[in-house]
């Protein structure tokens, strides 16, 4: 633990830089959407850091735990208001096929069959009457790896 505030006290500027582009790499590698603000956020302290160096590490990571909560609220906000309708986090599969129409590819027999929709097979089910191979559904609901259809 020493050494981290070794380096903290010879260069602020440096460390602050670095948890904000491990920050970033981990998002890009996940695509959380959650880590993007705190990494900017480092980034932010890294310069206020260089700009005036005797904050502290206290002042200094107060400033980025305001900055953080600061933007991801603010973006939260702002995505809904430019795009009411993104409901369903982009990054579920499953959520992004409900609405979605589908293809069947193996006829209905006792209310399940297999359709095609967003380049993948699944197994299906339906109630009522059952469309034949070649016929359109929709995608009602995701459970589990199965998915609820409905006739179009």
């Amino acid at each position: 633990m020493d050494w981290i505030l070794n380096l903290y006290a010879a260069q602020p500027f440096w460390l602050w830089l670095a948890v904000g582009v491990v920050l970033l790499g981990i998002e890009a590698a996940a695509s959380t959407e959650w880590l993007l603000w705190p990494a900017v956020s480092a980034g932010l302290v890294a310069l206020i850091s260089a700009l005036a160096p005797n904050l502290g590490l206290p002042v200094e990571i107060g400033v980025f735990a305001a900055l953080t909560v600061a933007a991801t609220v603010l973006s939260r906000r702002l995505i809904k208001r430019v795009n009411p309708q993104d409901e369903p986090d982009i990054n579920d599969r499953d959520l992004r096929l409900v609405g979605e129409r589908a293809r069947v590819v193996e006829a209905f027999v006792d209310g399940r069959g297999r359709v095609f929709v967003s380049g993948a097979e699944w197994p299906a089910e339906i109630e009522g009457a059952a469309p034949l191979a070649g016929e359109s559904v929709v995608v009602e609901s995701v459970n589990g790896p199965r998915l609820r259809v409905r006739p179009v």
